[in-house]
């Protein structure tokens, strides 16, 4: 379990791929301090375990590079698969019992991807809208959280086809969406309480009647 509290931007030094797996490597740097094989870390928002630390090549001594085992539905629902050597991604270390809860429950699960369609800046804050597939935007509320590339954000506007997000200074600072590009692919875990409610709701609803506020309204929310 993580908190979409990004606590390091950390860089790619290798993503190998076999038939349909892979082997990503990442330069953990000072993260790596408190890393063990096994551990479960997030990667631009996925949960991955470490299998292998290493020492860096050229003499170095302090084993800070990190190997993954992507399993292929990794590939396919992630944006894990267009990384590259160099590549910047967001890194947080596993929530531990005791841990202060900054951001919100993040499973690590990622539901699929959405594309940068649109960057606003308005002075130091930056307004960025992303295309979203129908069935992850149904799973969304305004003002409620989504995860986007392991970072918990609050949405701020939704509509039929994309969701918009406003995003201040500290964020662009300290995690990748601070470079990101229009058209650039995201990952996105919608926040896990929405997801339970809106399927508690479907499921207690005549099958052919849809979920409105009129509805929530009737049924005492």
């Amino acid at each position: 379990m993580f908190t979409g509290l990004i606590q390091q931007v950390c860089t790619v030094k290798s993503l190998t791929k076999s038939a349909a797996a892979a082997v990503l490597t990442v330069d953990l740097s000072r993260l790596a301090e408190q890393t063990k094989i096994g551990d479960s870390i997030a990667i631009n928002g996925v949960c991955l375990t470490v299998a292998k630390l290493l020492a860096p090549p050229l003499g170095g001594v302090h084993h800070h590079l990190a190997v993954f085992d992507i399993s292929p539905e990794t590939l396919e629902i992630s944006n894990l698969a267009k990384l590259t050597a160099s590549s910047k991604v967001n890194v947080e270390l596993a929530l531990k019992l005791g841990d202060p809860l900054g951001g919100h429950l993040v499973q690590g699960h990622i539901d699929g991807t959405a594309k940068i369609k649109q960057i606003k800046k308005q002075g130091e804050f930056t307004e960025i809208t992303f295309a979203a597939a129908p069935e992850l935007l149904a799973q969304m509320i305004p003002k409620g959280a989504v995860a986007v590339d392991g970072i918990s954000l609050t949405i701020a506007a939704l509509d039929k086809d994309s969701f918009t997000i406003a995003l201040i200074p500290q964020t662009l600072k300290e995690t990748t969406l601070g470079s990101a590009k229009i058209t650039d692919t995201v990952n996105i875990e919608i926040d896990i309480i929405t997801k339970t409610v809106k399927k508690h709701l479907e499921n207690i609803l005549p099958k052919n009647d849809k979920l409105t506020v009129e509805k929530l309204r009737q049924l005492g929310f």
